[in-house]
């Protein structure tokens, strides 16, 4: 669709604030909508706590865990932690 032709549905005649307009509305759509997303699968240890993370990554926006605090063997959202824990790190980091 051309921007004459969202200017003629929207009942508008300035072109620039059309396309600010439609500008505006391209960034919210990013905003809402991941991109460029990628699964990374791996394997969790017994005793094992810091895993290294890829270095393409960017961002983590899911981790789930298959048996995480239900008995029917499904994939669960690991809650994210918002606050320092109050319990000391032994490890040191």
């Amino acid at each position: 669709m051309k921007v004459k032709e969202i200017m003629e549905r929207a009942g508008t005649t300035q072109t620039g604030r059309a396309v600010a307009y439609i500008k505006d509305a391209l960034d919210e759509m990013n905003i809402s909508s991941e991109t460029h997303i990628t699964t990374q699968r791996m394997d969790i240890n017994e005793n094992q706590r810091f895993y290294d993370v890829p270095n393409d990554c960017l961002k983590v926006v899911d981790i789930r865990c298959k048996s995480h605090n239900n008995e029917d063997s499904k994939y669960r959202s690991i809650p994210r932690s918002i606050y320092e824990p109050t319990i000391v790190d032994e490890d040191g980091n």
